[in-house]
Formats: C-alpha cells, sequence, structure tokens
C-alpha cells in the first residue's frame, strides 16, 4: 500500500462542506462516507475526512477549536498560478473565506490563503522549482 495522508476534520453542516470541496476540485469517495463522514479525494494519496461533530468526539476527546482560530494551516500545490486564484474564486463563491492571509507572489512561487466554511484553513500554492534563485534552494550551497 502506497502512502497516504487522511486529513480528518471537524464540520458544522455536513452536506455544505461536501459542496464546498467538490467545488474546489476533490471528489467524495461514496464507499468511505455516510450521513456522518464523507472522504474527499485530492490526489491518490490525500484524502480529506469530513466528520460532524458527533463523529469527530468519537475519536478524541479533545475540545473542537472556536470559530476563527487555527491548529494548522493546509498547503495544496496547483499545476498553475491561474489555477490559484480560480480556486480562490470559487471557495468564495461556495461559501469559504478567501485571503485570509496576505497573498505571496514570489515570482517563482504565488499563493492564497482560504478558509472553508468551518474556518479549516487551506493555502493554495503554485510553484516552478525551475525558477527559484540558487541561494534560496533548501539545501544548495
Amino acid at each position: 500500500m502506497p502512502r497516504m495522508i487522511f486529513v480528518n476534520l471537524p464540520v458544522g453542516h455536513l452536506d455544505a462542506s461536501i459542496h464546498f470541496y467538490k467545488s474546489i476540485g476533490f471528489e467524495n469517495n461514496a464507499q468511505f462516507s455516510d450521513e456522518t463522514a464523507a472522504c474527499m479525494v485530492w490526489s491518490e494519496a490525500i484524502h480529506v475526512m469530513l466528520l460532524t461533530h458527533a463523529k469527530w468526539r468519537t475519536f478524541t476527546d479533545r475540545p473542537i477549536p472556536p470559530a476563527g482560530s487555527s491548529e494548522v494551516m493546509l498547503a495544496i500545490s496547483l499545476i498553475e498560478r491561474e489555477a490559484v486564484d480560480a480556486m480562490s474564486d470559487t471557495a468564495a463563491a461556495n461559501g469559504g473565506t478567501v485571503d485570509i492571509n496576505p497573498v505571496q507572489d514570489l515570482g517563482f512561487m504565488y499563493s492564497r490563503s482560504l478558509a472553508d466554511p468551518d474556518g479549516h484553513v487551506w493555502e493554495a500554492f503554485w510553484m516552478d522549482p525551475a525558477a527559484i534563485p540558487s541561494g534560496d534552494q533548501p539545501g544548495r550551497e
């Protein structure tokens, strides 16, 4: 089995969250979805499990963070710079909040941050590794 990541997110309104994630390019895997959870697929290796608050509480007693707080920012790469803007526009039109952090344009990398309807933070980014200035590449001297 290949290495995969399953990001689990508590959501207040499962149907609205499914709609939001579908709108920005995720696909629903019905095999792992029911009335308490939805498996949303970004790629073969990346899946997001949207869990109702009741379902979330079956996994942990830790509190669900209040609206407006952030525990993580999940970054997802897109194949072209224009796709970052398109995802942000789509997110805004489907219940998300965009540009919650300043837009970053470094020439070789472009990113915009958005929050889903429950406030989970995502950073959509595009990067051209060949355009990174040589002094800025990690591991290069």
